[in-house]
């Protein structure tokens, strides 16, 4: 996969010339792409309708075969009118291709990149490989750019292990519905259609698949490129999803809109969270952008529902994070907290520290147990200590096989004494900062001699300052209340 990310992205060099800049680069592959799997996977794409009536626009063949055959001006004119067909056409295919463009205006450089995506079997390199080739080169843009791309990636190891605690089956739950708010390239949501494929073993037919397929899968995404990878990765599965185009916690979500299962990872950091969303719904006002997803989540949940967030330390100390985390364990059972390692998404956000906290609506909480998958582990690095199944495999034993977390739980199941239960007492007294709870040791696990990653350093760096300002802020609130008291 890496041979093949390199021969892409050092193509994009060549159309810099051509006036097409690494997004759209990047865009026109995942189109082109796309055809290509299609045809590898058998999808149809020959008659494709364009939206008019019937008989006013004839069917056009927008296969990749049709496209292969033709070469030189043809090429490009064929290219662009499939673009125009496809994004006129129904269903989830004219949202893959809504306002797609061509952007090449060499027939010669579209030619060798045809080409180039024609050479590889695509769909033998694995099942998510186009979010992988996506994800390759956004990685390098962003090196090349100075900016970050992992706010639409979440580690398909850490995937997996989630969905394998979650669990979210919809057989013989009529109405059951899966959501990621969050839902970048749609890695939760396809994760959670190859689990059930895993766990059926052949014995969903045809028409369950098919009603799984058109009614369980929703997503909403604030970037339209990511959400075009997520409504493409799906579809090559067969699934129809409905994934919004917006941001999911700016308004108030419509009262039928709640789901069983949601799986999300929301974007970390701070941009664009410069006011409070105007949400009557919402009981604790913040621009914090994890705080109010928290609280959406809380909203989409059906009674009875089970989630399960990425959320970075920073979460679970900011400023009214003990508040909104109180009222997420006054309405919820939030049973388990996975610490994960440092450095778990490189290469993107590698001084990143989160957790996952796994929760069910509907029964207030009674007991955390805290899972630490990172104090004493070396920190993960892209080639040295790459994030794999073996990170988790420990924790989702001491998880057991309920969703909910009702399994029956002991601190000895975990041979490193990693897993550790605290009473709700523990959590009020901590003011609910759920980032105090550490009983292990320290010691460098790291290799000797070997420095830290300076974005560990500095994530570091800012979570001491922001811990600091938070207790300075609960100071002065105390200093405010007294003074008041002496006034009245």
């Amino acid at each position: 996969m890496t041979d093949v990310v390199g021969k892409l992205w050092g193509f994009c060099h060549t159309l810099r010339h051509d006036g097409i800049d690494h997004g759209d680069y990047i865009e026109q592959i995942t189109y082109l792409l796309f055809l290509k799997m299609a045809a590898e996977r058998g999808l149809d794409l020959s008659r494709v309708e364009a939206g008019a009536p019937r008989g006013e626009v004839e069917p056009m063949d927008c296969s990749w075969p049709a496209l292969r055959a033709t070469s030189g001006q043809a090429l490009l004119d064929r290219y662009a009118e499939v673009l125009r067909r496809l994004d006129k056409a129904p269903g989830v295919l004219g949202e893959i291709y809504a306002g797609s463009q061509a952007r090449f205006k060499s027939p010669a450089n579209l030619q060798r990149l045809v080409d180039l995506i024609d050479d590889v079997a695509w769909t033998r390199l694995g099942v998510d490989i186009q979010a992988a080739a996506y994800e390759g080169l956004l990685e390098k843009a962003a090196a090349e750019g100075k900016k970050g791309a992992g706010q639409y990636f979440t580690p398909r190891v850490l995937i997996q292990s989630i969905v394998r605690c979650m669990r979210p089956d919809p057989r013989g739950k009529p109405g059951f519905a899966l959501c990621d708010p969050a839902c970048g390239t749609g890695g939760f949501l396809v994760a959670a259609w190859e689990w059930l494929e895993a766990e059926a073993r052949g014995t969903l037919d045809r028409e369950a698949a098919g009603q799984v397929k058109s009614t369980v899968f929703f997503g909403h995404e604030l970037v339209a490129r990511p959400r075009r990878l997520a409504l493409m990765n799906l579809y090559l599965h067969g699934i129809e999803p409905r994934i919004a185009l917006g941001d999911s916690i700016d308004a108030p979500p419509p009262p039928e809109e709640q789901f069983d299962v949601i799986l999300t990872n929301p974007p970390f950091g701070t941009k664009g969270a410069h006011q409070a969303p105007a949400r009557e719904d919402f009981a604790i006002a913040t621009a914090n952008k994890q705080l109010n997803f928290i609280q959406h989540v809380l909203t989409i949940l059906k009674p009875g529902g089970r989630a399960a967030m990425v959320l970075p330390d920073s979460c679970l100390f900011a400023d009214q994070a003990g508040a909104v985390l109180e009222i997420l364990a006054e309405g919820c059972d939030l049973h388990t907290v996975l610490r994960l390692p440092r450095g778990t998404f490189t290469p993107y956000s590698p001084g990143v520290k989160a957790n996952v906290v796994f929760f069910t609506k509907g029964r207030a909480t009674e007991k955390v147990w805290i899972y630490d998958a990172r104090t004493g582990v070396p920190s993960i690095t892209k080639k040295d200590r790459p994030l794999s199944p073996a990170h988790f495999a420990e924790f989702e034993r001491c998880y057991g096989d309920d969703p909910e977390g009702r399994a029956r739980r002991e601190a000895a199941s975990s041979r490193e004494g990693r897993f550790r239960s605290f009473e709700l007492r523990e959590v009020e007294e901590r003011e609910f900062k759920l980032d105090g709870f550490k009983w292990l040791r320290e010691e460098s696990a790291d290799d000797a001699g070997e420095p830290p990653e300076p974005e560990e350093l500095a994530t570091d760096a800012i979570q001491e300052l922001e811990e600091a300002v938070a207790a300075l802020n609960r100071v002065l609130a105390l200093l405010e209340g007294g003074a008041k008291a002496a006034e009245a």
